[in-house]
C-alpha cells in the first residue's frame, strides 16, 4: 500500500537497524515495491494462536516468546510484567452537545479534550480553543493510577500562556476500526504504536511490533504524566461515539495529538443524518502542531480550501487537497435509512456495509 511504502522510506534507518523489521520490510535488502506481497509468517502464526486463546498474549506461549525475545534484545520486560495486565472497564466521559450525546475515552486518553472542542458554549474560535485545549492536556493529562486527574480543567481549558511546548511527534502507525449495527451496538477500536514502526523493534519469534508510547511520559515527579511503575503514558487515542435524534455514529481517528481537533471538524456533520458521510470526511480541514507536523515551531497546516480562523499569529502552511498529516477519520453510522460507512480519502482505509450470512465463514479459512 502507498502508506506503507512511504513509512518504510521515512524510517529507513530504523528499519535497517532492527533485524525483525529489516527481514520483513526490506526483503532481499530492498524496500517492498508497489504490488509486492508483505509476508509476515511469524505474525500470522501468532494471530492463529490468539484466535484460539486470546489470553495467550499476556499469559501463555505468545507472552513467553515475546518476553524472551525482548529480554534477548536487552529489555527489562519479562513474562511477569505481561501476566500482570488486567482489563479495565472505566466509565466513559459523556456530554450532550448541540442535541447529540457524545461519549469519549477517559484518562489517560484525551477524550476530555475532544469534548472540549465539540462544546459550542466554550468561547473563542476553534483554533484558539484548540491551542488552549492542547495546553491543558499537556499540563493535566496523566494516568489515574498515579493520582486524581483534573478532567474538568481539560473540559473547560483556560487560555494558554507562553509559547507552546513541543510534543513528541506521533508519526503514524495508528489504525481505527469503527462499526455499528442495527441492534444498537456501536464500536470504535483504535490501535497505535505511536510512531512509525513504534520503538523500531519487531520481535522476530512473534512478529509483533513494539510501541513507543512511553515517549509521552514526563520525568517531573509532580506531573500527572510522571514516569512510574505500573503507570500508563498520556494517550492521543480518541475514540468517539455519538447518538442524536435518528442517528448513531462511531468515529475513529488517526492524527496524534490533533485527533480532537480533527474530530471537531467532522463530528457534527457525521451526526447529521441528512449529510452524506463520505462528504463529511472529505471536507478540507486544518491542524495545528509543531514537530508532529514536521515544523520547527507551532504552525497551522491547511488543506486547499480549508477555512482557518484568522488572527492567531501562527504561520499558515498551505497543503494539498487531502493531506496525510491532516489525519484519517473512519466512520460508521446507523440512521432510519439503514447502515452507512465511510473511509477517509486521505488514507488506505476501506468502508463496507456487511450483511452477515446465517452460516459465518471462519476468517482463518477465507482468502
Amino acid at each position: 500500500m502507498p502508506g506503507l511504502l512511504r513509512a518504510i522510506e521515512a524510517r529507513r534507518e530504523a528499519v535497517e537497524a532492527d533485524p525483525g523489521l529489516r527481514a520483513t520490510m526490506l526483503p532481499d535488502g530492498r524496500p517492498l515495491g508497489a504490488g509486492d506481497a508483505l509476508l509476515q509468517p511469524a505474525l500470522a502464526a501468532t494471530l492463529h494462536e490468539l484466535a484460539d486463546d486470546p489470553g495467550s498474549f499476556y499469559r501463555g506461549p505468545v507472552a513467553e516468546r515475546l518476553a524472551a525475545g525482548l529480554r534477548a534484545l536487552g529489555s527489562a520486560i519479562d513474562a511477569d510484567d505481561l501476566a500482570a495486565h488486567e482489563v479495565e472497564r472505566p466509565e466513559p466521559l459523556s456530554a450532550e452537545l448541540a442535541g447529540v450525546r457524545w461519549w469519549a475515552a477517559p484518562p489517560p486518553s484525551q477524550g476530555a479534550t475532544a469534548l472540549a472542542l465539540l462544546d459550542p458554549e466554550i468561547p473563542g474560535d476553534l483554533l484558539a480553543r484548540a491551542r488552549d485545549a492542547h495546553d491543558a492536556r499537556r499540563r493535566l493529562l496523566g494516568d489515574p493510577r498515579g493520582g486524581p486527574i483534573d478532567v474538568a480543567g481539560m473540559r473547560r481549558p483556560a487560555p494558554a500562556h507562553g509559547p507552546a511546548v513541543p510534543a513528541p511527534p506521533a508519526t503514524g502507525d495508528t489504525v481505527a476500526v469503527t462499526a455499528v449495527d442495527e441492534e444498537g451496538r456501536s464500536v470504535v477500536l483504535i490501535q497505535s504504536v505511536f510512531q512509525t514502526f513504534g520503538a523500531g523493534i519487531l520481535e522476530p519469534t512473534t512478529g509483533i511490533v513494539l510501541h513507543n508510547r512511553g515517549a509521552t511520559f514526563v520525568l517531573d515527579a509532580e506531573h500527572p504524566a510522571a514516569l512510574g511503575p505500573g503507570r500508563r503514558p498520556p494517550h492521543t487515542l480518541c475514540p468517539l461515539l455519538g447518538e442524536g435524534p435518528g442517528v448513531r455514529v462511531a468515529l475513529g481517528c488517526q492524527g496524534g495529538r490533533a485527533q480532537p481537533l480533527i474530530l471537531a471538524q467532522v463530528a457534527a456533520a457525521t451526526a447529521d443524518p441528512d449529510t452524506d458521510l463520505r462528504d463529511a470526511l472529505a471536507v478540507p480541514r486544518w491542524v495545528v502542531g509543531d514537530r508532529d507536523l514536521g515544523f520547527a515551531a507551532e504552525a497551522v497546516l491547511a488543506e486547499a480550501g480549508a477555512a482557518v480562523p484568522p488572527g492567531s499569529g501562527l504561520e499558515v502552511v498551505a497543503g494539498g487537497l487531502h493531506e496525510d498529516r491532516c489525519g484519517h477519520v473512519q466512520a460508521a453510522r446507523a440512521t432510519a435509512a439503514g447502515l452507512e460507512a465511510a473511509a477517509d480519502p486521505r488514507a488506505d482505509g476501506r468502508a463496507a456495509v456487511v450483511h452477515p450470512s446465517t452460516d459465518p465463514v471462519d476468517p482463518r479459512s477465507s482468502s
